[in-house]
Formats: C-alpha cells, structure tokens, sequence
C-alpha cells in the first residue's frame, strides 16, 4: 500500500526463531512476486517512491544495515530507467545499531528481526522511539490480546491483523510518534471549544 510510504506500513517484522525460515521464504516469495512499475500500468502493485532524494535515503538506510550485518534476501538494488523506484526488499538478521531496527524505513522495505522468544520479541517491539502501531501475530488469541492490551508500546495493536486506521477508532501513537488521537470521538472533541465559568 503507498509502496511502503506510509506511517502505518509494517516495517520491523519480530519472528522468533524456530519460525524464520520459513517466514523469510515466504516473505521473499511474496515480494519477488510484486511488480513494480507506474501505477497507471495494468498488474502494477508497487509504485515509485514520492522523490528520488526519498528512495536514495531509503537505500542509504539498506545500505548501511548490509555494511553492519544484516543479510539481503532480494531487492536492495536501484534500478535503471527513469522515477523513482525502489524495489520490494527483504533484509534478515536485523539488529539494533542498524538503520533497519532504529529507523523507520518509508519504501517497501521489510526488516526481519529473529529473536529467541515472546519476552525478547516484546523487549524489540518496545525498543523503538516510535509507538504509533504494532500487530502481534498468535494461534492463541487469549495471549494475543493479553499482549496486544498489556505488554505493547504503541497508540494502536492490532492481533491478527495488519494496523489501520478506522473513522470509529481513536488513532495516533506514543513517544515519537505524536500526542493526541484523530478520528472517533476522541479524535472529534479535538475540534471543540470547551468553555469554562468559575464562580467562588
């Protein structure tokens, strides 16, 4: 969607370990599978990135987590030809200290990041000084919602499902990522007057 250029796109993906290899084939097959190009073009899922100083920063960011130790499982590469674009890319062993963990990556750039278990996954998810939306993935929704109401640093956690933004919904994120919410009621009373009288 927006070709990764948007606030609530899925950048970090916290796989624990008994579960990457298998998350990166099929994280790969998926975007091997995208086709880039114009958008007015028939079969186009990825378009280019808003400005070519966006995608040279967006490569940067990849670059730089190659040269620290992250792994490129496909894309990675500016291609030739006018706009621009930056293809679908994978990167796995992502760490911190990278520009893939630290940052937020605005093109279609996935970020796998292994870890041991739930309470690492759940120290890396919290380790950001973004908290705009998080989305846990679990078989056992009781745990999925515990986590998702309890253990997550983010404005919006979704279980089982990517973040979205919805008119009945309160939206907006923590520390970095802003103050206050939009849309639902919450998002309305930004838009009145309060009037207060004090009388003693």
């Amino acid at each position: 969607i927006n070709s990764g250029q948007s606030c609530i796109a899925a950048k970090r993906f916290i796989v624990v370990r008994p579960l990457v290899q298998r998350f990166e084939e099929s994280m790969v097959e998926h975007m091997q599978a995208a086709r880039m190009g114009f958008p007015e073009d028939d079969g186009v899922t990825v378009g280019p990135q808003a400005r070519e100083d966006l995608r040279d920063d967006l490569h940067r960011q990849v670059e730089d987590s190659l040269a620290k130790g992250a792994r490129l499982l496909t894309g990675g590469a500016i291609p030739d030809g006018p706009g621009a674009f930056y293809p679908p890319t994978v990167l796995t062993d992502v760490k911190a200290g990278m520009p893939a963990y630290e940052e937020e990556l605005f093109g279609p750039v996935a970020a796998i990041i292994p870890v041991a278990d739930e309470e690492e996954g759940l120290r890396v998810a919290n380790d950001s000084s973004f908290g705009l939306g998080a989305a846990v993935f679990t078989r056992d929704l009781e745990r999925g919602k515990r986590i998702a109401a309890e253990r997550l640093d983010a404005g919006a956690c979704f279980v089982n499902d990517f973040v979205k933004s919805d008119p009945r919904l309160p939206f907006g994120g923590i520390k970095q990522s802003g103050y206050g919410r939009e849309l639902s009621h919450f998002g309305i009373r930004e838009f009145v007057n309060v009037k207060t009288v004090y009388v003693k």
